[in-house]
């Protein structure tokens, strides 16, 4: 199923060209509103999800780095062994790939990686993400509901 990899370097891609028109547009931490509830906000995360271990002085950086690259070349050998009836799980790996490898790509490049989607209520601001961060959630979700939904196939054949 590795047919599935034009996903994630789709997603690679325009996790890359949106950081790069984001961050040449703004200043860090500049922010232009887009509705009553969405902001673009420059932001740098030094940590993992919701600047976990962010102020740990640059360890961290090598450490997501090596999570991000075994997680991708785990995923990708799994991606290699499914089955074609497995298609959701083949989509939910190839984002989870492309949002992990895009967020290697920074933190390779940078030692941060580049957050910009700010979504918010009233004075409320839930921490700034990107497409790539994007595809790892919703591959994740994709994951969940392909084991609930399709336990009870799996045990029928």
């Amino acid at each position: 199923m590795l047919n599935w990899l034009w996903l994630s370097v789709l997603v690679i891609g325009l996790d890359q060209i949106s950081k790069q028109l984001v961050e040449s547009s703004l200043l860090v931490y500049e922010t232009i509103p887009v509705t009553g509830f969405f902001n673009l906000t420059l932001a740098y995360n030094e940590g993992a999800a919701f600047s976990f271990l962010s102020d740990q002085g640059g360890w961290q950086r090598w450490l997501f780095a090596a999570l991000a690259a075994g997680v991708s070349l785990l995923l990708a050998v799994w991606l290699a062994k499914l089955q074609k009836r497995e298609r959701w799980v083949a989509i939910a790996f190839s984002l989870i790939i492309g949002g992990a490898i895009g967020n290697l790509i920074d933190r390779l490049l940078f030692g941060h990686v580049i957050d910009f989607l700010d979504f918010h209520y009233g004075e409320w601001h839930w921490p700034a993400f990107n497409i790539a961060d994007s595809a790892i959630f919703i591959g994740v979700v994709l994951m969940v509901l392909d084991m609930l939904f399709n336990q009870g196939e799996e045990q029928r054949k």
